[in-house]
């Protein structure tokens, strides 16, 4: 499966897309990036005056790329004979440690802990261009076709 067949197949769209594109992808772990652009709806208000990237949308954009682009690919089979993926986020812990400012790019790698009855569970960790960590964390969700 390409990277861009995965892309395709995530249930979201922009303004709630946070996937640029996946840079590499396994069974085990996926890497994938995204630049937050400057104009992003939730800026407006986040905070006045001093606008940064909520810590809900860092996880979102964790999850997009660690847990259900992952998932998709330890789907692959099933989903090429399904019509609709359902997902469902299941738990999270995630702990912050810089801030992400409008027009950054963050990558985020994550890596399989566990996948079986279509449930998902991650290690998850963002890095900004630096390298530097931004967060970590794990994420867990249930994939159904």
């Amino acid at each position: 499966m390409k990277t861009s067949e995965i892309i395709a197949l995530l249930p979201y769209q922009r303004p709630f897309l946070f996937v640029d594109d996946i840079v590499s992808v396994t069974e085990n772990n996926i890497v994938g990036h995204y630049t937050f652009k400057d104009d992003e709806f939730f800026y407006e208000g986040h905070f006045k005056n001093n606008p940064i990237t909520p810590g809900v949308i860092l996880t979102e954009c964790m999850a997009q790329i660690g847990l259900v682009c992952l998932g998709i690919y330890l789907m692959k089979d099933e989903l090429m004979k399904a019509e609709n993926l359902q997902i469902a986020l299941t738990s999270h812990q995630m702990d912050f440690y810089l801030p992400v400012l409008p027009g950054k790019k963050v990558h985020v790698h994550s890596e399989k802990e566990v996948f079986r009855f279509n449930k998902l569970k991650c290690k998850v960790k963002m890095l900004n261009k630096d390298g530097e960590l931004v967060a970590r964390g794990l994420i867990s969700g249930m994939l159904k076709v």
